[in-house]
């Protein structure tokens, strides 16, 4: 565990924000990629990602203060303090703020279609997340609940515990681990799946059915409080929104899947007549 790599005086550079930083340039970049194969163009692409990252900053900054709104409310000099601006807030809201903003843009630049984009965003968001998570664990954030399975993870950082809480000399679940390694796996199952897809939106709709079920799992292995709960405690809000956007995304799978078909039938009838 290694909160800070560097520190220069006044000047400290911690892992997670070298890594976040990380994910956030190499996502833009695969997805950029993937859009230029697309016939979109390369520059249009990083300007969308940029986008998408402002938004998506903005959009977890706000689900986490929604999420535990009494307790900034009752202390509002909390939005100023160190450790919210290093809090990566909620993940979930980041990608509904990603998704509002990148809508927004292409709404101002039509020629973009908004689903290919999204097929493109999908397996470099779950990269992103993989890495991201790996910057988590440095941190000691988002950290597990206590275990004795061998491959528990102990934190001795006092530097660590004073600003993102995690328990000192406890086994814990290495959770940040296992998540950045499934998504890792589902960056590559999306990626295969990139050059197959029947239709445009597919890959985007793979990522709202598929990681939702591996968020809900793992959170069962979080321990940090930071992350929200609805119902009574009985759901955290990552998992009561995952229960949303899994029926979400085979919805939407169902809608464009037919959507496609349709097209392709009236245009093989046009081309017959």
């Amino acid at each position: 565990m290694f909160p800070k790599l560097i520190e220069l005086g006044s000047l400290t550079l911690h892992s997670y924000g070298l890594l976040l930083a990380t994910a956030c340039l190499v996502s833009i970049a695969l997805a950029a990629r993937l859009t230029e194969r697309d016939g979109i163009p390369r520059e249009r692409a990083w300007d969308l990602g940029f986008i998408i990252i402002l938004s998506a900053i903005i959009g977890a900054k706000l689900l986490m203060v929604l999420a535990d709104l009494s307790y900034y409310l009752s202390q509002p000099s909390r939005f100023l303090s160190w450790g919210f601006w290093q809090a990566g807030g909620v993940f979930y809201g980041g990608l509904m703020g990603a998704v509002l903003g990148s809508y927004l843009y292409l709404l101002r630049h039509r020629q973009l279609p908004f689903w290919t984009a999204a097929d493109a965003a999908a397996p470099a968001i779950a990269l992103g997340q993989s890495i991201g998570r790996v910057g988590c664990f440095a941190a000691g954030c988002d950290y597990g609940t206590p275990t004795d399975l061998p491959w528990a993870v102990t934190f001795t950082s006092e530097y660590a515990n004073r600003y993102v809480g995690v328990p000192i000399n406890v086994a814990l679940h290495p959770v940040q681990l296992y998540e950045s390694t499934a998504t890792l796996c589902l960056f590559g199952l999306l990626l295969w799946r990139h050059s197959q897809r029947k239709f445009a939106g597919q890959i985007f709709c793979l990522y709202l059915m598929i990681y939702p079920i591996l968020r809900f799992g793992l959170e069962f292995y979080r321990g940090d409080a930071d992350r929200g709960f609805v119902l009574d405690g009985l759901l955290s809000t990552s998992q009561f929104i995952g229960l949303i956007l899994f029926p979400t995304g085979v919805l939407l799978h169902l809608y464009l899947g037919r959507k496609s078909q349709d097209t392709r039938y009236k245009t093989q009838t046009s081309s017959k007549s």
